[in-house]
């Protein structure tokens, strides 16, 4: 069958990539895609949120699947839309990719079902938010109620840094509409794990863990970002956090958005945080995670076009996951002053020393074609560059040596992806 990929990030290629492994991928198309995507498949210039023209190429081009992979189209109706012109695409509704769409709603869900997580208040005014923090105990996180490209969470250790933060978010709109609401929640400690799922409605099956570093710099300074690298599976992530999340987490979280009649099919990525009182959520995402699925797709073994379709058709349960018994690291090549000013439009060298290469990937997050044909950067996270090994430290061992085959003008990563694995 013909398959559509809407996006053009990191993300995207690795789906792309792991698409283009099925024997049921006749032609795989990506809009808008980039410059590494278009190794594997077709670019169409065509924006995300521009849903006519989405559903108009899919109608025209005979795609029999489409999947809709960023948080920005699914939390606006973009599987709606193309499930109204009679077209099959993976991905939530709009009333299920709420979950993600509204860090409000999937508290209050949370709360209802009994569905463990932190403490929090919600706040519709900057000045009911600063009469709060007065009494709230410190540290403190702070969370843009909407999208906020992953960034719209603040840790702040002072009151000092909450008032700012609540300024910041509600007064001066850092993350523009997103921030009309926020949450206000106790801060947790422990280890964070990202756990991406497959849902069809009723039936969940779990995908290999991982572990994201949010922040710009080495030691987990710096602003957050995106996501600077990532590894997989979490050492922390033990058969019996497994089991506890399974009973208390995943499925009464697909059970919740059934009986609120938001049934979800999809990818739910659970951010986690292993608590002394046990695993908790720290965040839903309603989509595949980025970097994390750039580690945990090339350990997947199954054919993913399949598991997309059982997820459509309510089949999941004649389905079984299997992750080969080896690990993955993923470093990510930003450009010099991401997230906050960069420059774009310098060379990227080297990318044909990933070409024929077992268990070495670079999947491309901010990347196009100048009008010479040369690729060259587009963006603030630029390339991930993934490898596999046995264990963690062999695979983090490859991946920080293949970065060094690929050259740009403001070439910028972290160098302790993957560190705390030494430490488990």
């Amino acid at each position: 069958m013909k398959i559509l990929i809407v996006g053009g990030g990191g993300r995207e290629h690795a789906i792309a990539w792991k698409v283009s492994q099925s024997p049921k991928a006749e032609k795989i198309y990506c809009a808008p895609g980039n410059a590494g995507i278009a190794q594997v498949a077709e670019c169409v210039p065509i924006g995300v949120m521009e849903f006519d023209r989405l559903v108009a190429f899919a109608k025209e081009n005979d795609i029999g699947l489409t999947i809709v992979a960023p948080d920005d189209p699914l939390a606006a109706g973009a599987v709606d839309a193309f499930e109204a012109a009679g077209l099959r695409a993976f991905g939530p509704r709009k009333n299920a990719a709420i979950l993600e769409g509204s860090k409000a709603f999937s508290k209050d869900l949370m709360k209802k079902y009994g569905i463990p997580t932190a403490a929090y208040e919600t706040f519709d005014s900057a000045e009911a938010a600063l009469a709060y923090l007065e009494q709230a105990k410190m540290p403190i996180v702070l969370k843009a109620d909407g999208l906020a490209l992953g960034k719209g969470v603040l840790i702040c250790n002072t009151r000092e840094e909450a008032r700012e933060g609540v300024g910041a978010l509600m007064l001066d709109k850092q993350f523009g509409a997103a921030g009309n609401r926020i949450v206000i929640e106790e801060f947790m400690t422990g280890r964070e794990v990202s756990v991406l799922t497959f849902v069809d409605g009723k039936n969940i099956r779990v995908m290999a863990s991982a572990q994201d570093h949010k922040r710009a710099k080495d030691g987990d300074q710096g602003l957050n970002t995106g996501g600077m690298g990532t590894f997989s599976p979490s050492p922390f992530y033990t058969d019996e956090v497994d089991r506890y999340c399974r009973e208390h987490i995943y499925q009464p979280t697909v059970d919740a958005m059934r009986a609120e009649g938001r049934e979800f099919k999809g990818v739910i990525f659970f951010g986690l945080m292993l608590t002394s009182d046990g695993p908790k959520v720290l965040e839903y995402n309603a989509r595949f995670g980025d970097p994390e699925t750039q580690v945990v797709l090339p350990r997947m073994k199954n054919d993913i076009v399949e598991v997309f379709e059982a997820c459509i058709d309510g089949t999941l349960n004649q389905v079984e996951l299997e992750f080969a018994d080896n690990a993955a690291v993923c470093v990510v090549l930003a450009s010099d002053g991401y997230p906050e000013h960069y420059e774009k439009g310098y060379r990227i060298t080297g990318l044909e020393k990933f070409e024929d290469k077992d268990k070495y990937y670079v999947f491309h997050a901010g990347s196009k074609f100048d009008q010479e044909g040369n690729i060259v950067t587009n963006g603030g996270r630029v390339l991930g560059v993934t490898a596999l090994g046995e264990d963690l430290k062999a695979a983090r061992a490859n991946a920080y040596g293949a970065t060094e085959w690929v050259e740009f003008g403001n070439k910028y990563m972290r160098h302790d992806i993957g560190k705390a694995i030494d430490e488990a």
